[in-house]
């Protein structure tokens, strides 16, 4: 098997647990066309984004029906219809995917002068073609659950008049919903923005990255830093998802990508296969929000708030150190309790070549100055390119990247960024919807109802919605469509617009941990074999700091790096040992001794009182933890702990 064929086997393994899709094995001169469409399709991208800028409409019409091209290509209609040809039925959605960006292209002064007011019935028509389409291909490559969100939200604007109370509107006729959705209104509005540009240009550095060896090479400086200290292999899922899930952005392919090697190590030195699958998930999950490269929606977010993306990343620094210390220490408390030794130093990556290939380090680095140094976002994307490339010619000779290999990289960008692409579009619709009917400001008027003048009952609503929507619904998605329906009414309670909107996307990122349907969870325990089940409620254990810290930055905005420096550390810090505290009691070990159960609850609750942020709690919440932990040293030791 060559790489390219290893790569794209990982990635069907991922887009099939992820998104339930299923992909055609293309041949012949098929292969051929639609691997340089694919290429193509990111160069198109990247020269807009840096050389030829295009009249936005125009672009995102471009970028939604070439990528759907490529899609109705590779993506079959149904799991059993996997013939390496695509047949004539794929060959219609591909010319009607074209033929709806053509009409936009010849009607695109027209279609901006009626804009949200006036329609021709070719614009109806087109828009029917169009929004079919999407729906489509997002099926294929979403699952269901999406595009069906997606036609109850178009069924609502029809049937406004005849709904009652806080849910009714006038209602539209079907021509003005379907020329209005597809537009820059709805499939082409502000999510086809971010997938036309943010998405495509870090999804093609992640595709260079790994076909530069840096991924591999993440991999194996995580296995040197900490894959010799107890419970090794565990820690290293845990710094590799720090190293690899902030170029990826993709829970599940995470898991797919680093589980290969992980959860095999962890069952090498004594982990069961439910609790390795469950690091592996959960460590995998935090890449979507671990700066610099967060997943899809905080640059979403940054477009809909109207804020540089880096005041997110900086925002979400603490937050980040916080659910990866939590991973961390259940890892190390785990292998205490269970006395779980490390890898031989035989076994580790050899320092000289760590050090021999640091070199592949320099993309990430290049990427982080360029945006310290205040380039944009497409010119630090697309500098990070030019790095990786450049830093694979001062490999040896075998990983060095030629015309091919950049070809290969080209492609598998294109091929990666079909799923987002689908997904953003027909989140659109959802969004155009939303913004037709007002139902935004109908529905925080309902949480503000429920909620009155309560933040913490708010906050409780929209957490509900974040999980349930990220349980069906890819984490873009979910984030999408709960921050237009819920972050009104956050902001209502008196929730500063940049909180509401993180608050919301880390549950839409948590989900993917979250039981009963638990994307990432189910493919760290496909890939052990084990019960899908116990791996998610494990994980959700090892997740808990995550469910926490979102309530932590809106009651302490210190997280956040907002106040004063004092402030800021004062509120860090007892964050940190709640943290600790929160995984001591959650794993039933404390001050090097098993932990009773009787003594769990009261650790539980300092953990608890050290991670709100005031004074008069982190007194009493480190009182008690004092008091746990005379208790703790007064009974015998245990002879469990391992020294290593």
């Amino acid at each position: 098997m060559t790489e390219q064929d290893g790569r794209a086997t990982a990635d069907a393994g991922a887009a099939r647990y992820e998104f339930g899709a299923a992909s055609r094995p293309l041949g012949g001169w098929e292969k051929t066309v639609f691997y340089w469409l694919a290429g193509a399709y990111t160069v198109f991208h990247l020269v807009v984004l840096n050389i030829h800028p295009l009249e936005p409409l125009l672009f995102r019409s471009l970028h939604v029906a070439w990528g759907s091209v490529i899609g109705f290509a590779v993506f079959v209609i149904a799991a059993r219809g996997t013939a390496d040809r695509v047949p004539w039925y794929d060959w219609l959605m591909i010319a009607g995917s074209l033929a709806a960006a053509a009409y936009i292209a010849v009607e695109l002064d027209g279609l901006q002068f009626r804009a949200g007011a006036l329609f021709t019935t070719a614009d109806a028509v087109v828009g029917a073609l169009g929004i079919f389409l999407v729906l489509e291909i997002t099926r294929r490559t979403a699952g269901l659950a999406l595009p069906i969100l997606a036609v109850l939200f178009i069924l609502y604007a029809f049937a406004g008049p005849h709904l009652p109370g806080v849910w009714h509107h006038r209602g539209y006729s079907p021509g003005f919903v379907f020329s209005y959705l597809y537009s820059d209104q709805g499939i082409f509005g502000i999510t086809t923005a971010v997938s036309s540009t943010y998405i495509v240009l870090f999804v093609a550095f992640a595709a260079f990255l790994h076909a530069s060896k840096a991924g591999a090479y993440f991999n194996d400086l995580a296995v040197a830093l900490v894959g010799w200290a107890r419970g090794g292999p565990a820690k290293v899922a845990v710094v590799s998802g720090v190293l690899f899930g902030t170029i990826s952005g993709s829970a599940v392919a995470n898991v797919v990508a680093s589980g290969m090697i992980t959860i095999p190590m962890m069952r090498r030195v004594g982990y069961d296969g439910p609790t390795a699958a469950a690091i592996e998930a959960t460590s995998s999950t935090g890449g979507q929000i671990t700066p610099p490269i967060m997943g899809a929606g905080a640059f979403i977010m940054a477009e809909v708030l109207g804020i540089p993306y880096t005041d997110i990343a900086i925002a979400a620094i603490m937050p980040t150190i916080l659910f990866y210390l939590a991973n961390y220490l259940h890892c190390d408390l785990h292998a205490l309790k269970h006395g779980l030794r490390g890898l031989p130093r035989s076994e580790l990556p050899p320092t000289a070549r760590l050090v021999r290939t640091s070199h592949l380090f320099a993309p990430l680095v290049v990427l982080i100055g360029a945006l310290i140094y205040g380039y944009s976002l497409f010119r630090a994307g697309t500098l990070g390119v030019l790095a990786a490339i450049v830093a694979s010619w001062l490999s040896a000779r075998g990983d060095r990247m030629g015309p091919r290999a950049i070809a290969d990289a080209l492609a598998a960008a294109a091929r990666d960024s079909v799923q987002l692409v689908a997904v953003c579009a027909c989140a659109g619709i959802i969004v155009g919807v939303i913004a037709l009917t007002g139902l935004a400001g109908r529905f925080s008027a309902v949480v503000f109802a429920i909620a009155g003048d309560s933040r913490l009952l708010a906050l409780v609503f929209a957490m509900v919605i974040a999980l349930i929507l990220g349980m069906g619904m890819p984490t873009t998605a979910a984030y999408a469509v709960a921050a237009s329906v819920i972050a009104p009414g956050l902001v209502r309670v008196g929730i500063e617009p940049l909180t509401a909107h993180l608050f919301i996307f880390y549950y839409a990122v948590v989900s993917a941990i979250t039981p009963p349907v638990a994307l990432a969870s189910f493919a760290a325990a496909g890939m052990a074999g084990v019960d899908p089940w116990r791996t998610s409620w494990i994980a959700l254990k090892l997740g808990l700091a995550t469910l926490i810290v979102p309530f932590m930055f809106v009651y302490g905005p210190e997280l956040l790096w907002r106040g004063e420096i004092l402030a800021i550390v004062h509120v860090c810090v007892t964050a940190a040992i709640g943290v600790f505290l929160l995984a001591s009691a959650t794993e039933g070990w404390f001050a090097g001794r098993p932990l009773a159960v009787a003594l769990r609850v009261p650790l539980f609750a300092a953990a608890i009182l050290l991670v709100i942020p005031e004074a008069i709690t982190d007194l009493v919440g480190a009182g008690i933890a004092a008091a746990v932990w005379l208790i703790q040293r007064r009974r015998p030791a245990s002879a469990t702990p391992s020294a290593t």
